[in-house]
């Protein structure tokens, strides 16, 4: 579905931005860090769908990615499940209050206006229904992680990935390490043979506790559970979703696929609201003897890690970090204006404006996944199979889904899971 309202002399289309300039797009196709001027340049209309600490901090990082690359951005819309905040984003960028829209169908009405680019940051269990609604209304889209917090939405991020190649659409994720230039050096060298084969590793994210809300007098638990998001795997995905996805996410890119099973535990023992673990340990099999394990936790006044390390036949790598490396493997000097969170804003946008856009629904919906098959196995006691929740339509893992889901939220009012009664896997 093409959103011809974008078609308008002197703004961004999809097609045929960057027509003018062939100069821009071929410097663009070789990964340059382009800055785009003269008579190239061009206005984009950006709205932001989340208006929370993290969404103004990607709205900004946006913002500041246009301005390194001669990029007009104009901000246009904005949405959030609280109105209130809505309009404190629009405030800042002069958009008019009949364009800051709230409540659980604030996203349609933001789709319905004349927007090129949409920044996503809503709670990650709304990702999938959003994304889904952008695609089909033809704009491309900035998506924070993690997509999905159970399988079916994690299959759907990927279908609607799918579309937005067909439909040219620029699709980036959250994901930031993968435009990180340290990373990408050794996710390079890696690639080319510097440690050997991987043949095993660890990934952390351990750290403090987050924030909670307690719930408030006559509040609806519709609101409860968005202002502490938090603390419910029903928003959130638990931390190992949300948090530990970067982790996971690296450990897909440098391996070069996600797991074929997991078995983990982890247990809740200082959480305040909610019904989250404070901490999961998982083994990831990904096959040939391949195995990774996985540590997160998050708990006051304990050891902090956020890391990866992968041990290969010839050598070892941490993440971004230092490398043993085997083999003496020339790398580019990738590219980083203003740190990674701009950067994949730049990549995205260079992308766009070259009209080879790039397209992430893919690898961040399977390193989702890969967290919440991680979560499930933790919960159940089970192993879990990378096939039964994705490919075997038989298993029972296929089709879990957690409730309330992002649309019972706009069908009607919604109840809230009760505090602290975790998951409790196997029996007495």
């Amino acid at each position: 579905m093409k959103n011809k309202s974008n078609e308008k002399a002197g703004d961004v289309s999809r097609r045929g931005f960057m027509k003018t300039s062939a100069v821009g797009v071929a410097a663009a196709l070789a990964g340059k860090n382009v800055i785009f001027a003269g008579p190239a340049k061009k206005k984009m209309r950006v709205a932001l769908l989340g208006c929370g600490g993290r969404g103004n901090g990607a709205l900004q990082n946006c913002m500041d990615a246009g301005k390194h690359i001669g990029l007009e951005l104009e901000v246009v819309a904005t949405a959030d499940w609280f109105k209130n905040k809505a309009e404190s984003t629009g405030q800042r960028y002069n958009v008019p209050t009949s364009r800051c829209f709230g409540g659980a169908d604030g996203y349609k009405k933001l789709l319905e206006t004349n927007v090129d680019l949409v920044v996503m940051a809503t709670s990650p269990n709304f990702r999938p229904v959003h994304f889904e609604a952008a695609i089909k209304a033809g704009k491309h889209v900035f998506m924070e992680k993690p997509v999905a917090v159970d399988p079916p939405g994690g299959r759907r991020v990927i279908e609607a990935g799918e579309l937005a190649k067909r439909e040219g659409l620029g699709v980036v994720a959250g994901t930031q390490r993968r435009h990180q230039r340290s990373y990408r050096r050794n996710a390079h060298a890696v690639k080319n043979g510097a440690i050997g084969d991987i043949r095993g590793g660890c990934v952390w994210w351990c750290g403090g506790a987050l924030w909670y809300k307690t719930k408030s007098p006559n509040e609806s638990d519709a609101d409860y559970m968005v202002r502490n998001w938090v603390s419910f795997t029903e928003m959130s995905g638990d931390h190992i979703v949300e948090q530990h996805v970067h982790n996971l996410d690296v450990a897909n890119w440098f391996i070069g696929h996600p797991p074929i099973r997991a078995v983990g535990y982890g247990g809740r023992a200082r959480r305040k609201t909610g019904n989250q673990f404070d901490f999961f340990s998982v083994q990831y099999d990904y096959a040939d003897d391949l195995h990774i394990h996985s540590m997160c936790r998050q708990i006051n006044g304990t050891y902090g890690r956020v890391s990866e390390h992968l041990i290969g036949s010839d050598g070892s790598v941490w993440g971004g970090g230092s490398m043993d490396a085997g083999k003496n493997v020339s790398t580019p000097d990738f590219p980083e204006h203003g740190g990674p969170y701009v950067q994949e804003h730049v990549d995205l946008l260079n992308s766009i404006l070259a009209d080879e856009p790039l397209n992430e629904a893919r690898n961040v919906a399977e390193s989702t996944l890969t967290a919440i098959m991680g979560r499930m196995s933790a919960y159940t006691g089970q192993l879990i199979k990378w096939s039964d929740i994705t490919e075997n339509k038989d298993s029972k893992w296929y089709n879990f889904t957690l409730k309330p889901t992002a649309e019972d939220f706009e069908k009607g009012p919604v109840e809230a899971p009760p505090d602290d009664v975790p998951a409790v896997p196997g029996r007495a």
